[in-house]
């Protein structure tokens, strides 16, 4: 349906009325906005234009979506709902779309897809989601938590996997992310230097594209292994090649300037994780990860021995010197630091409650301080701004009850596991890079993910459901590879 209805629309008949909707639209719409003083009714024929465009080529509105990834801003409408524009309605047009073509099979769904242990897994998780929020505390928060979970699950991965299917498709992938990306690095530098570099303007110089430094640091060092491979996949000493050495090193000058831990370790870890992969160390070493995290559980929670890690109210302070706040965080005294343990003390009380179903998907901040430890309270623990638990798995637990983050993990590990026993599988270079590359991204952003909370964000939740894409497409092919889809440059 959607494909007749798309060569309909393209008729030079079809195009004509289009043509006069669109300007009879942008008439009354911008008539309207100054005559009821409401200017937003302004953008109404772009809306139009984006509907139009994206049933007669959705390929387009989706190469838009990756575009406004980096530049995109969040903005706060009234009654407290906010969005992120323009990625948002991006995403949301795109589902519709996408939903309708297949079922009216005007898109034909690739059943391989479909039946991949990881897509499986993956629904699993999205499964479980709908049943946490149907059991939710407040089902409405829920509800819009999981619609949110959907389009981008449909429109990362889904959609992805149907269009990232050739080398040529991962190139415009990476430049159509990575040429805005370089811009608000640039432009953050730049900004930046007329504080002297300071850490206490950090936040400043990144509005309105970030709403903090760890998400601008996140989808710098989340995106870096894309980077990398599109290096490999460059002519030897070319002059691109060295183009690229260049960004790399301005992509750590950014990730150092951003004051950002997490960026940091994430560096290391992808660093490691290479050779991890690289030598079939996956199974031991996720192995080894959840044995130590069971045992820092149990090693605090015996006696409650995490009440000898309560702070110094007096002492925990916000640090304008990166320096102090480094020495701060291994004394236990940086505030952001001890917020978290304080919102994760909480947390663990809340577990407890509710193992199974836990509060449901998006609920923690509404419930979370009347389970808080006051010993652990700082000076910041009012959270006016309404922000969130800090710890992604933690926060699965907690809305999502213990199923919710065992199938997380489920899929997470299955994924890195089945990636590595495909990267040796794989025959051509460029295929393997191509692994390597979503493997390493989405190592680094399960990394994060221990201190942040980032997969539903717009900045980096669209790095997660691609990569996984990449993954299963390069599993269904490896046998024969990856199409070039453009011709074949000189292996890096």
């Amino acid at each position: 349906m959607r494909s007749k209805l798309a060569e309909i629309l393209r008729t030079a008949e079809a195009t004509q009325i289009a043509f006069y909707l669109f300007g009879g639209s942008m008439l009354l719409s911008i008539f309207f906005a100054v005559a009821l003083d409401f200017y937003s009714l302004a953008l109404f024929p772009a809306f139009f234009l984006l509907v139009f465009v994206t049933i007669v080529d959705y390929k387009a509105v989706f190469y838009l979506l990756l575009f406004c990834i980096p530049i995109s801003t969040e903005i706060v409408l009234p009654n407290g709902f906010g969005t992120d524009l323009p990625t948002e309605p991006l995403m949301i047009g795109l589902t519709a779309v996408y939903l309708i073509a297949v079922l009216h099979k005007g898109t034909k769904l690739d059943t391989s897809i479909l039946t991949n242990p990881i897509t499986l897994l993956l629904l699993l998780h999205i499964g479980w989601t709908l049943v946490s929020a149907i059991t939710s505390a407040q089902v409405v928060v829920s509800i819009k938590f999981l619609l949110a979970k959907l389009w981008y699950t449909i429109t990362f991965y889904f959609l992805a996997a149907q269009l990232l299917r050739d080398r040529q498709e991962i190139r415009r992938f990476f430049w159509l992310v990575f040429i805005p990306l370089l811009v608000t690095i640039i432009s953050a530098i730049v900004r930046h230097k007329s504080y002297d570099f300071s850490f206490e303007f950090v936040h400043k110089i990144l509005h309105p594209f970030y709403r903090n430094h760890v998400a601008y640091a996140a989808i710098i060092v989340v995106f870096a292994p894309y980077l990398w491979l599109i290096w490999r996949w460059t002519k030897h000493r070319s002059l691109l090649w060295w183009g690229f050495i260049g960004i790399m090193a301005l992509f750590l000058v950014a990730i150092q300037l951003s004051y950002t831990r997490a960026a940091y370790a994430g560096v290391v870890v992808a660093i490691g994780a290479y050779f991890v992969i690289r030598w079939r160390l996956t199974k031991v070493v996720l192995a080894l990860s959840m044995a130590g995290a069971i045992a820092l559980v149990a090693y605090l929670t015996t006696n409650n021995k995490y009440l000898d890690f309560a702070p110094d109210y007096e002492r925990t302070i916000t640090h304008t010197s990166f320096d102090n706040l480094l020495e701060a965080t291994y004394q236990m005294q940086d505030i952001s630091t001890m917020e978290r343990v304080y919102r994760w003390v909480a947390a663990g009380f809340m577990i407890g409650e509710r193992p199974i179903f836990g509060f449901g998907p998006g609920n923690f901040f509404f419930f979370y301080k009347s389970y808080t430890v006051t010993s652990f309270k700082t000076y910041v623990s009012d959270n006016p701004e309404g922000s969130g638990i800090h710890s992604y798995y933690i926060m699965l637990m907690v809305e999502q009850g213990i199923p919710g983050l065992l199938f997380f993990l489920l899929l997470v590990f299955y994924t890195l596991i089945r990636g590595e026993y495909i990267y040796h599988q794989l025959s051509h270079p460029r295929d393997r890079q191509l692994l390597m590359a979503a493997l390493l991204s989405l190592i680094v952003l399960m990394t994060l993910q221990l201190i942040n909370d980032l997969v539903e964000t717009d900045k980096i939740g669209p790095f997660f459901f691609i990569a996984l894409a990449i993954i299963v497409n390069l599993d269904l092919r490896r046998g024969i590879g990856l199409r070039e889809g453009g011709g074949r440059g000189t292996e890096g």
